[in-house]
């Protein structure tokens, strides 16, 4: 027990300086999260102008384990529902443990702006749990996003998380984290997309990220992914049935192993 706490100790602050802000979907995990220009129901973690395409109720719930510790999980749900104009999404979030426990719930609001133009924005409800002597935290926070088409084959998108800059602790004036990301993904084919983004966490370094997604059939999806600061490798494969889709993968890291991470999600009907 001794030995695991001290090892969260080590590892927390690597992994969890990003307060508020957590990466979900196996689909994106398994590109190196490169995943600001992805259309599909998790857009509501990466860029809520994503979720605009949606056509037909949706449904995701996705779960990934950091390392192979149970200390460091992810289970986040989603639901996204077209109405007359645009696409209204709820979701929530959670990772951690009984010490050390972070929330998010949001709802979002995603619409075609123009004919190659989406644009989305999402308020969210952030909160963190620390033990008994250290208390809880508990606030809102807004993020954009946008994403444009510049060819049939190209485009780009970009999104902020907390653009309040929503304050976690007077102390040192530490806040909860305050994330952009720009990115771009170009189509080779019908069959291959090639993923590449920039992401800038307002105190710390760039993190640059890369995927590609390859369809050997029409249903069956390989991917494969890498990501800078830490570094990491990641690979998945997903399966589209009519109605439902899974996505399988893990991410490696070169000194602390794999995570691995999968999701389902549900497609009612087309309106």
């Amino acid at each position: 027990m001794v030995l695991r706490v001290l090892l969260l100790l080590i590892l927390l602050p690597s992994f969890v300086f990003t307060q508020g802000y957590l990466p979900v979907g196996a689909r994106s995990a398994s590109l190196g999260n490169a995943s600001v220009c992805l259309d599909d129901v998790f857009s509501f973690y990466h860029n809520p102008a994503g979720l605009s395409s949606i056509d037909r109720v949706t449904a995701a719930a996705g779960y990934e384990n950091r390392f192979l510790l149970k200390e460091l999980q992810t289970q986040a749900l989603v639901v996204a529902i077209p109405m007359k104009t645009g696409v209204i999404s709820v979701g929530a979030q959670l990772y951690g443990y009984e010490l050390f426990r972070t929330q998010k719930a949001g709802v979002g609001y995603s619409v075609k702006l123009a004919d190659k133009l989406s644009g989305g924005v999402q308020l969210n409800y952030l909160g963190l749990r620390l033990p008994e002597n250290y208390g809880s935290k508990h606030t809102a926070s807004a993020e954009v996003g946008i994403i444009g088409e510049l060819t049939e084959n190209w485009k780009i998108g970009a999104s902020v998380f907390n653009i309040g800059r929503a304050k976690l602790a007077d102390f040192m004036d530490d806040r909860f984290s305050t994330v952009m990301r720009l990115g771009t993904s170009y189509s080779v084919s019908k069959k291959a997309v090639f993923l590449l983004e920039a992401e800038k966490h307002i105190e710390y370094k760039m993190r640059a990220k890369a995927g590609v997604e390859y369809l050997p059939s029409e249903n069956f999806f390989l991917r494969f992914g890498a990501a800078t600061q830490p570094v990491e490798m990641s690979f998945g494969f997903g399966y589209r049935f009519s109605s439902l889709q899974i996505d399988l993968g893990s991410a490696y890291h070169q000194r602390l192993g794999w995570s691995p991470h999968f999701a389902f999600i549900y497609s009612g009907k087309k309106k």
